[in-house]
């Protein structure tokens, strides 16, 4: 058996708790729908792990209630039997939750009862499990998964993922290093920091800046991709780099790593020479918690935004923009922006060109198709190096990771996370421009794509 854990998105997790409030003390009942994330292998634990996404969540109608009070709720079960033939038709697990607004986030015996002959009629539709969540009034949250009407098995991982992020479970054996850490945020949020699995997808200017800040953050298992090496023009930018590295064209990666390892402060890193949306990057990026996306790749970035709407990993996407005017003034700007359910997407906010990044993928799988039609005046091509400076590229992962330290901490408010900010070094000053999602955008519009996790082709794409 795989280990298990389970994703739970904003929109699910608000529905839950909205269960609590309309049953006005009385228990409640609703209906569930998790895509799959099958890893083959963790790549820090070294084990197979199944993941589970929250994709639809439907409160049981009180017309099919048939009993309810502050200790149960009953209800007919036609509603179920439609939940399995849509889990079979759309390859997902079925779940269900219940309410304990007077209790604790534990199963009873009758839970026990009850939901062993539900599992066994999941298994004779030929569905691989049930998923059982219930939920306190304190909005405590217990999963199990029924492999079969005999076997359950507990799921003590869940992570919650929108603009406020929460991780369930988290080990309280934390190095001291962090003391002065622990003083400002708790030991519950540290906890939760510590226990988190990044990405950093980019090893240049912002990527090398953001993976030293979470590694003194106290994270423990952190991945970081890249296929550049290091370049004489990458020194002025690129944190840890040397001159000797640079004469030798040192993998980005083996910079990264030989870093993690000096420092010695608990970090397992997980190096992935490639670039994200590449067959290789799949399966560490399923494994993950939360992705800093520090590349400037129309193409990375537009896997990503699919990658965060299929599998309900948060993505903290940076970019900057320098340019000097012919007046002598400047535009200096940097953004942040958060892929998370409840928040317009890349493609909304206009930070990602379709246009680019099919070139890009281009280049990448065929040079000479790319070169050829380069020369013929078809493609944009790839323009002059842009401008880069260390303080700016620095301080842009710094805005990303402290956005994602507002998700867990609630240090800048109860909302959580901001879809996008904007710091103008000129102006100094930071907005938070209000992009609205397109009705009909194929992304983070699409209810179908909302945690749908394992499909093929990946996330529904064809090259």
């Amino acid at each position: 058996m795989p280990a298990l854990d389970l994703i739970l998105l904003a929109p699910h997790g608000s529905s839950l708790r909205s269960l609590l409030a309309e049953g006005a003390g009385h228990e409640r009942a609703g209906y569930m729908l998790f895509g799959i994330a099958d890893i083959a292998r963790d790549p820090w634990q070294g084990v197979s792990r199944r993941r589970f996404i929250s994709h639809t969540f439907e409160p049981v109608s009180k017309s099919d209630q048939v009993s309810e009070s502050a200790r149960h709720v009953t209800w007919q079960t036609d509603g179920f039997m439609s939940l399995l033939s849509q889990a079979m038709r759309a390859g997902m697990v079925p779940g269900i939750v219940h309410t304990h607004p007077a209790g604790v986030a534990a199963f009873s015996e009758q839970d026990d009862t009850n939901e062993a002959e539900l599992a066994r009629t999941a298994k004779l539709k030929g569905l691989p499990g049930l998923l059982s969540l219930v939920i306190a009034g304190n909005g405590d949250i217990a999963v199990r998964y029924w492999q079969s009407e005999s076997k359950k098995t507990d799921i003590a991982r869940i992570l919650q993922s929108g603009p406020n992020l929460s991780l369930q479970d988290c080990s309280r054996d934390q190095p001291t290093f962090l003391d002065r850490q622990v003083r400002l945020f708790g030991e519950a949020s540290n906890n939760m920091i510590t226990q988190f699995r990044c990405a950093v997808v980019g090893g240049g200017a912002t990527g090398s800046a953001t993976l030293p800040l979470v590694m003194r953050l106290g994270i423990r298992c952190a991945a970081v991709f890249d296929r550049d090496r290091v370049e004489e023009s990458n020194l002025n930018r690129l944190h840890g780099a040397t001159r000797h590295d640079a004469c030798r064209h040192l993998p980005k990666t083996e910079l990264h790593a030989r870093l993690v390892k000096e420092a010695d402060l608990g970090m397992q890193l997980v190096t992935v020479d490639a670039w994200a949306g590449s067959p290789e990057s799949h399966e560490v990026l399923k494994a993950c918690d939360v992705i800093f996306c520090c590349s400037d790749d129309h193409a990375g970035r537009l896997f990503l935004n699919r990658f965060a709407r299929f599998y309900g990993i948060p993505v903290i996407d940076m970019g900057l923009a320098m340019q000097r005017r012919q007046n002598g003034h400047f535009d200096l700007f940097a953004r942040v922006t958060t892929l998370v359910p409840g928040h317009p997407c890349l493609l909304c906010g206009g930070h990602v060109s379709p246009r680019r990044a099919r070139e890009e993928a281009l280049k990448r799988t065929d040079p000479g198709a790319f070169e050829q039609l380069k020369a013929e005046a078809y493609l944009l091509g790839e323009g002059d190096p842009s401008p880069a400076v260390v303080s700016f590229t620095s301080e842009a992962a710094c805005m990303a990771v402290n956005e994602w330290l507002s998700g867990i901490t609630g240090f800048a408010g109860k909302a959580g996370m901001s879809a996008t900010r904007v710091r103008r070094f000129h102006a100094r000053d930071d907005r938070f421009p209000q992009f609205e999602a397109r009705p009909n955008c194929p992304c983070c519009q699409s209810a179908d794509t909302l945690g749908r996790g394992d499909v093929l082709p990946f996330l529904d794409m064809v090259n």
